[in-house]
């Protein structure tokens, strides 16, 4: 009874609390509660509007709208509705700080995204996101000239637009800016584009069907995190080329399949590289064999990124590296750790790759699609599992893949499991895929087996994870 009481007397409590709460909202001024709404998706800001009189048109006056086109029942109910908050805002005489639109269009649908660009491109504009649903080159919609003189301008992502001829570029503010399979008048206005933005930090560049951008340059002072990708099937290939230069750039991720040759120049700052694509390598009509001029590019290429403590490398850069650095490879004396994808014929060659990593604590192996011929064998030791290599871990096919792999000899991740813990002098952790949570497979006689490995590290725990 008294435990009822106590419930009762806590929920009065909760109720008052509530009204003395919509009490207080109701006495905030107009501009407190417009940036209240701000930070609501602009769908449940529009459905304040009902509350009462004061509050119909109060989410008009808010800095800040998502704009998303699949929230209306048709293209032309969607241009009618921002068509009327942008006249809202014209006759108040204010002035959004932040705008996205996500926006899918048919081919006949009415171009309206230069005006409305135009319109919120002031100098209180800081944030603008602009995705345009895929469409034809023709129907692509102009970036207007406005936008390249928005002086306080943050953040400007650009998706599916076409941005035209411009004489000058004025965004000194502008530290994150992603241009996303856009149309530009030529390689030199994009590189202008890019040079010119004084404070850049974070720069994505997504090469797309209809840019044309055979030769991406990248020259910024201040660039400290630069993401590139891409896709190879619209680029003349023997002219393809991306040259970074970005001395205190630290982060890299390179899934530019389109590039042919990549050119990092002043990375003394790098720390972290993903290479999540791979370098077309161009073969000799008479010997078959890769052409000196493309062998060193790719030597240089690596021989740039040595310096990083922090690797992963994709099974095509992996191969690469092998074939066209090998026996005189870079040393990564930095690195700690690395992360690489592995196809079954490149195996053998890995502790020859681990070579040119000296001070390695930590090591992911990704494995796919083993259809092994032969039995795999693993000699050669390498230096980090002598000295440095603390923790490994080995995610193995998908099931699904597994089922249909014929082995021979000892599975593939048992017998670089048995390699890694008979050689590493200081592993501290080994972990391994479960094929299967099945009962049958837990309890077998080489699951059980394989944990009392002999092991070359006194402290070496193995363990079992399902789903890697």
């Amino acid at each position: 009874m008294e435990e009822t009481k106590v419930k009762r007397t806590c929920l009065e409590r909760t109720v008052c609390s509530s009204k003395a709460k919509e009490d207080l909202i109701s006495q905030l001024p107009d501009s407190l509660i417009t940036q209240i709404l701000f930070y609501l998706q602009t769908k449940k800001a529009v459905t304040t509007s009902v509350l009462s009189k004061r509050w119909r048109s109060l989410w008009l006056s808010t800095p800040g709208l998502v704009l998303i086109s699949n929230d209306f029942t048709d293209y032309n109910a969607f241009v009618s509705f921002v068509d009327k908050f942008l006249g809202f805002s014209r006759e108040q005489k204010l002035c959004l700080h932040k705008l996205k639109l996500s926006i899918r269009k048919g081919e006949n649908d009415q171009d309206c995204v230069t005006r409305w660009i135009d319109f919120v491109a002031t100098p209180k504009l800081k944030h603008l996101d602009v995705e345009i649903g895929p469409t034809r080159c023709e129907c692509f919609e102009v970036i207007p000239l406005s936008l390249y003189s928005c002086e306080s301008l943050l953040y400007l992502r650009l998706n599916h637009v076409c941005l035209g001829k411009f004489e000058s570029v004025s965004l000194p503010c502008l530290k994150t800016m992603s241009l996303e399979q856009n149309i530009y008048a030529n390689e030199a206005d994009l590189e202008s584009l890019i040079s010119t933005c004084p404070v850049l930090e974070d720069l994505s560049f997504v090469s797309g069907a209809y840019d044309k951008v055979n030769v991406l340059r990248v020259q910024s002072q201040t660039l400290t995190s630069l993401n590139i990708e891409g896709c190879v099937e619209y680029l003349d290939l023997d002219k393809s080329e991306v040259l970074i230069d970005a001395p205190r750039l630290k982060y890299l991720n390179l899934e530019a399949d389109q590039y042919e040759s990549k050119t990092i120049r002043n990375s003394g700052s790098l720390t972290k590289v993903n290479l999540l694509g791979y370098f077309h390598m161009k073969n000799n009509d008479d010997d078959d064999e890769v052409d000196l001029q493309k062998r060193d590019m790719v030597h240089n290429f690596f021989t740039s990124i040595s310096g990083v403590s922090d690797m992963k490398i994709s099974s095509q850069a992996f191969a690469l590296f092998i074939m066209n650095t090998m026996p005189f490879s870079p040393k990564f004396c930095n690195l700690s750790y690395l992360e690489v994808e592995l196809f079954s014929p490149s195996l053998e060659t890995l502790p020859t790759f681990l070579e040119s990593f000296p001070n390695l604590k930590s090591l992911i192996l990704g494995l796919r699609y083993w259809t092994p011929k032969k039995e795999l064998r693993l000699s050669f030791v390498p230096r980090c599992l002598l000295s440095s290599l603390e923790f490994v871990e080995i995610k193995g096919c998908s099931r699904s893949n597994m089922e249909r792999v014929k082995y021979v000899g000892e599975p593939i991740e048992t017998k670089l499991a048995r390699y890694f813990v008979e050689n590493s002098t200081i592993l501290k952790k080994l972990v391994l895929p479960l094929r299967s949570s099945t009962p049958e497979e837990i309890y077998s006689v080489d699951f059980w087996n394989f944990l009392e490995f002999p092991r070359r590290s006194s402290t070496c725990q193995i363990t079992y994870v399902a789903g890697l």
